[in-house]
């Protein structure tokens, strides 16, 4: 029994340290100085998990001149005091089907077909009023889109409105508002998409900082992203009263709210000893704080972000017990059956 006890005190942990091998241990300083590149935004902390993004370039913010593409559906008024009929007939057609674009023209009654692909709306209302009033004079001509099937934004995730249609002046924050995007949505999480590379835009900035740098024109084919709350989260584990996933629908929480969170820790937990876990499970790199460090420095210096997972280890005192506690049955049992092979055996 004795070489059983001295082979358990072999394993024992001693301290919080432990030899740098497929990780290295980091201190608070290390922490600190991380945590001040998570606080610059969703970027950063991408480019801390290994994703670079290229820079948003400058025309991304321009508006530009839209126009009529091909399968685009365009409502189309005319006003004229002596041709009710007419008048009537457009209308229909608008309630119903609406004129479609098809081989860059379209067909409209009393003219015929029309190209307008390639023109503004502006374009297209005054060269549709010109080829008119060749036959109906002082006819006045309206037009704008009833719907389009290329140049419009799609939205998955988190939105009601499954595609909102472009004009080379809407911007990224009027799509969202248009979305109906709901509160417990997850900006940081949320991305937008062009031609099948993810923009470098802060959805988060935009949303709850107002932060307009990040608020682009949209282009048909854009594709954006809402994330749900639960799809940014850290882990807090090991000596803490409720270990649980923490959301981060703002994409960082100080290390005190995640360890508030999971309802503080107990008498068995080492307050010398807690450790954050950050990166690949294969190279993680493993910050060690201890309890000085989370009440004295100010709680914007110390963060977790997505992925992370806090770890509280337990007293030394503690693992002893419950050491003990496990051996316990098992030398309980040894012992009986020790005494029945010796009852049945005789020496």
């Amino acid at each position: 029994m004795n070489a059983l006890l001295l082979l358990a005190l072999l394993f024992i942990p001693l301290s919080c340290e432990r030899p740098c091998r497929s990780f290295c241990l980091e201190g608070a300083d290390e922490f600190v100085i991380d945590s001040y590149k998570i606080r610059q935004g969703k970027l950063a902390i991408l480019e801390m998990e290994g994703t670079e993004l290229a820079e948003l370039p400058c025309e991304a913010l321009d508006e530009y001149q839209d126009t009529i593409a091909e399968d685009d559906i365009l409502n189309i008024a005319i006003y004229h005091p002596k041709r009710k009929d007419l008048m009537d007939s457009m209308s229909y057609i608008n309630q119903t089907i609406g004129f479609r674009v098809y081989q860059g023209r379209i067909d409209i009654p009393d003219i015929p077909p029309v190209e307008v692909a390639g023109l503004t709306l502006d374009q297209a209302r005054l060269t549709l009023q010109q080829v008119y009033r060749q036959q109906i004079e002082d006819i006045e001509v309206f037009i704008s889109y009833k719907d389009r099937l290329a140049r419009k934004v799609e939205l998955t995730g988190m939105v009601s409105t499954p595609y909102i249609p472009v004009d080379g002046k809407l911007r990224l924050y009027e799509v969202l508002a248009l979305a109906h995007v709901p509160n417990t949505a997850n900006f940081f999480k949320s991305y937008v998409v062009r031609d099948c590379v993810q923009m470098p835009v802060d959805l988060h900035k935009l949303m709850q900082e107002g932060d307009m740098s990040q608020n682009i024109v949209m282009r048909g084919g854009d594709k954006v992203y809402i994330a749900n709350i639960e799809d940014a989260r850290a882990m807090v584990m090991g000596e803490v009263a409720h270990p649980t996933p923490i959301p981060l629908p703002h994409g960082y929480v100080s290390l005190r709210e995640a360890l508030v969170m999971a309802g503080g820790i107990p008498y068995t937990g080492n307050r010398n000893c807690i450790q954050v876990i950050r990166g690949s499970i294969l190279n993680p790199k493993v910050y060690v704080l201890s309890w000085e460090h989370i009440v004295s420095l100010p709680n914007d210096s110390l963060l977790i972000m997505p992925g992370d997972t806090v770890y509280v280890s337990a007293k030394p005192i503690t693992e002893w017990n419950r050491f003990i506690s496990q051996l316990f049955p098992s030398f309980t049992g040894l012992q009986t059956g020790v005494g029945t092979y010796r009852a049945f055996v005789p020496l």
